[in-house]
């Protein structure tokens, strides 16, 4: 557990779990049970391009991009009301894949991101979490999986 109160840039704080996930991933052994690194709170995004996101799509976009398709580590980022940002998108999932899925449909990641657009990346290669209103709003909750 990370902690349930994580605040400051979606961005930033997905480059830095993805440094992390990677570090226990480079030192698990073969047969090791997967773990699940847990967290929650309210990230925010500074925006400076005209996409269309939220910060739960930001932070699943920015680990993808810091992962670099590595191996076995999976994420879900999602705001319990069902809304990420101003759209009625909860958030988005990420695998290593997910940058090649991208790029196979003429997608650059990285642009993608410097313009803000998330929720546009995650719906063009069908990644994103569409739950509905939840009528609830618990927290921001993102979980790696590191398998």
């Amino acid at each position: 557990m990370l902690g349930d109160a994580l605040e400051g840039e979606a961005g930033e704080l997905g480059r830095e779990h993805a440094e992390m996930a990677i570090a226990i991933s480079r030192v698990r052994g073969r047969g090791d049970a997967p773990l699940l690194l847990l967290s929650g709170g309210e990230l925010t995004v500074t925006r400076r391009g005209d996409g269309i996101g939220g910060p739960n799509a930001e932070y699943c976009l920015a680990l993808a991009i810091a992962l670099e398709g590595a191996p076995g580590i999976h994420a879900i980022a999602c705001d319990t009301d069902g809304v990420d940002g101003a759209a009625d998108i909860a958030g988005a999932i990420i695998g290593p894949e997910t940058l090649a899925k991208a790029r196979k449909i003429g997608i650059d990641p990285a642009a993608a991101l410097a313009s803000n657009d998330a929720h546009g990346f995650f719906g063009a290669i069908g990644d994103q979490v569409i739950t509905g209103p939840t009528m609830t709003n618990v927290n921001d909750f993102r979980a790696i999986l590191i398998l």
